[in-house]
């Protein structure tokens, strides 16, 4: 009786929402869906509690119940997923502009959603070349520098099971289709702290770029152009400034 009347107060409505959100969030890491004996070893927190917060979540349409009685996460959901991608571009484009006064070509941000990357964000060159990356597109990690400075960060296991399910297919003659060749840039990214694309999605075009630490989800921003722009020299300078930006994004987010 105590924790009911304790849960009206507000100490114990935080503390409600904190453990929703929690289980919400346990659940997106083990894939999106769990039994409630699952979430109880997961959170920790008694089972009378979790059904108690899976049902108000089933209600509100944040979960559903399978036949098989586990618990997927509800289409609700993804309302507020598409809601967020937005304003992770809004946060974004200071940063990207930024980068463009300052060097000129385009900048990007895109993030990777499950065996894909998608762009977020983008603030174009003042050149009027037109670019492959838009906001949008979805195209495969293994062809960008994006995908490449995300998949720096994971598990090389993690990045094998991936590129076995993509398959690596060859969009230009330098695109990488083998994964030792993939995962040892992999690792030359993780030491240098940026990934390259060297026309590998696109002929002529190069592209630089970083991850964003500690972002919620996984993220890099960078620049591109026509080959002939992006010299050694402007990938030089471009770096620190891609760096600097990524870390200011993620104070930005959190």
């Amino acid at each position: 009786m105590a924790e009911t009347n304790g849960s009206k107060g507000r100490t114990g409505s935080v503390q409600s929402i904190e453990r929703a959100f929690g289980l919400l969030e346990t659940m997106a890491d083990a894939g999106g869906m769990m039994g409630l004996s699952q979430l109880a070893t997961a959170s920790g927190l008694p089972l009378p509690t979790i059904h108690r917060l899976v049902r108000t979540l089933v209600d509100l349409g944040y979960l559903r119940q399978e036949p098989s009685r586990q618990y997927i996460l509800g289409p609700k959901l993804i309302r507020l997923g598409e809601s967020s991608s937005h304003m992770l571009s809004v946060f974004a484009r200071p940063h990207l502009a930024h980068l463009v006064d300052e060097l000129g070509e385009s900048a990007n941000m895109a993030m990777l959603d499950g065996d894909q990357i998608v762009y977020l964000a983008q603030v174009p060159s003042r050149h009027s070349m037109r670019m492959f990356t838009e906001v949008g597109r979805r195209v495969l990690p293994h062809c960008t520098a994006v995908g490449k400075a995300i998949l720096a960060q994971f598990p090389e296991s993690e990045v094998r099971e991936l590129l076995h399910r993509t398959g690596m297919p060859k969009h230009t003659d330098n695109t990488i289709t083998t994964a030792d060749a993939f995962t040892t840039q992999l690792h030359q990214a993780s030491d240098h702290g940026y990934a390259m694309d060297e026309g590998e999605q696109e002929v002529g075009v190069r592209c630089v770029a970083v991850a964003v630490p500690d972002a919620p989800s996984p993220l890099a921003i960078s620049i591109s152009g026509p080959a002939g722009r992006m010299t050694e020299d402007l990938v030089e300078r471009a770096v620190p400034l891609l760096t600097q930006a990524a870390k200011s994004l993620s104070e930005d987010l959190h």
